[in-house]
């Protein structure tokens, strides 16, 4: 998933990044990094944790520099530890080069392979490194020529924010896998994964950044080009499901509104007999929402989210049992006592989720518990950035929907369609990958890479 986000050329620099990040918190939790150029020096800050545990003001403060990109991270090629956090920085002798890569390269282990056999040392376990190795390879003594050289070799997802000294470059893979729009404030450009993170520096949206557009940002102004063969789009549509906040735009559509459609599409396929509709907080809202419109049954919010959870670092003795289903999320008895209740998730990954909170209802004293989902079962893993690479870790993979459906210990479970999903989608069907529910993919995964060469996602 990830978040990342770029500014140019403006004097806030660093605090501004340190805004955006936290705007874009949701897309990784596991760690955040920020590093500027003021034209002679580079400055970094990185840590494991969340945006607001890694900086403080008085790191803000040392980070001088008009030009900063910065990184949330949650990963799904690399371990979760402290040398993989992003942005990448490498000290090279033609420029200072640092990478926030958003998405996951599928011809990882191939290029990596040919880049130490050509003596590259590599320092972590990140997919982006081979980006590094492949821009001061190119050795063409143009910054240009650099990036679009060592783009045109990769495979897979990326949308990237790279700085090259007094140069911001913002870049989409062809497929437009993940999201990544551009804005102007103060006379700065700003780059970032949603829109969101524009609206809170109150940046002005100027447009997305098209697949397979690289956009070069310097002095001079702002440079596009388009080097790359066109390619269909695929779209993760995921980002519209679950990834992305509700008060972002993107692919240049609303994800609130998209919710809500897959909600009211929802009720229409797959209608249940209750006494009200409830989401799981906070990514089920606006389907909830959108099924409760359509359906005309009430609409409750029978689980209240705890927001000021942070991290958790006291393991809890077995007497507080489901703990993590406990803190996050805490049923409200009064509501739910003896009711008939239709909770409306977003999707069933591996189901053990789920499943406590399913039980926490019960306790609650729900009479009959029916999930509607408002998207298909997942079938298949993703090799495009999102955490769940093997067909094991899906319980919709070697479990019908009546087992499913037992598992977890509902009374009734039910998905939207495939064809119901795309239907609710504001843009056309075509444009979006939908590989983990048909096994469609639009680029072939690599095959299984070698523990010693690079570690499993």
């Amino acid at each position: 998933m990830c978040g990342i986000f770029g500014i140019y050329p403006h004097k806030e620099a660093a605090k501004l990044t340190y805004l955006g990040l936290y705007a874009l918190q949701h897309r990784g939790e596991e760690s955040a990094g920020i590093i500027t150029y003021d034209g002679k020096k580079v400055r970094q800050h990185k840590g494991m944790g969340l945006v607001g545990d890694v900086f403080d003001a008085k790191s803000i403060r040392s980070m001088r520099g008009n030009l900063a990109i910065g990184h949330t991270r949650y990963s799904t090629t690399g371990s979760s530890i402290a040398k993989n956090i992003q942005p990448f920085l490498v000290n090279h002798r033609r420029y200072h080069i640092a990478i926030a890569h958003n998405g996951n390269l599928t011809n990882t282990f191939k290029l990596r392979k040919s880049l130490e056999e050509l003596g590259s040392i590599f320092q972590s376990t990140m997919d982006s490194e081979v980006i590094a190795h492949l821009l001061v390879k190119s050795g063409t003594d143009n910054p240009e020529s650099d990036v679009i050289e060592a783009l045109s070799q990769l495979e897979g997802a990326y949308s990237l924010v790279l700085m090259l000294d007094n140069m911001l470059v913002a870049a989409r893979d062809p497929y437009g896998w993940r999201p990544l729009c551009l804005g102007e404030f103060e006379g700065a450009y700003v780059v970032a994964s949603e829109t969101c993170a524009l609206d809170l520096i109150q940046a002005k949206y100027i447009r997305d950044i098209e697949p397979g557009e690289i956009v070069f940002i310097t002095k001079a102004g702002l440079e596009s080009v388009k080097p790359f063969e066109e390619k269909k789009h695929a779209f993760c549509i995921f980002e519209n499901i679950y990834f992305a906040r509700p008060d972002s735009n993107i692919f240049n559509k609303n994800v609130y509104i998209t919710r809500k459609r897959l909600g009211k599409q929802l009720a229409k396929e797959r209608p249940v007999d209750c006494d009200f509709v409830m989401p799981i907080p906070d990514s089920g809202n606006y389907a909830a929402l959108g099924f409760s419109e359509e359906s005309g049954i009430p609409y409750e919010a029978g689980m209240i989210r705890n927001h000021y959870i942070g991290r958790t670092f006291i393991q809890p003795s077995q007497l507080i049992r489901d703990f993590r289903v406990k803190v996050k999320l805490n049923p409200i008895k009064d509501i739910l006592k003896g009711k008939r209740i239709a909770v409306i998730e977003d999707s069933i990954v591996r189901g053990t989720t789920s499943r406590g909170r399913v039980k926490a209802l019960r306790d609650a004293g729900a009479k009959e518990i029916h999930m509607r989902v408002s998207c298909p079962p997942l079938r298949f893993p993703c090799f495009y950035g999102i955490d769940f690479p093997t067909k094991n870790e899906l319980i919709a993979s070697k479990r019908t929907i009546k087992q499913i459906r037992d598992f977890i210990g509902l009374d009734s479970l039910e998905y939207i369609s495939l064809e119901g999903m795309l239907k609710a989608m504001l843009l056309n069907r075509k444009e979006f990958c939908t590989a983990c529910f048909n096994g469609n993919y639009p680029v072939q995964p690599p095959k299984k890479q070698r523990k010693n060469i690079l570690e499993k996602r």
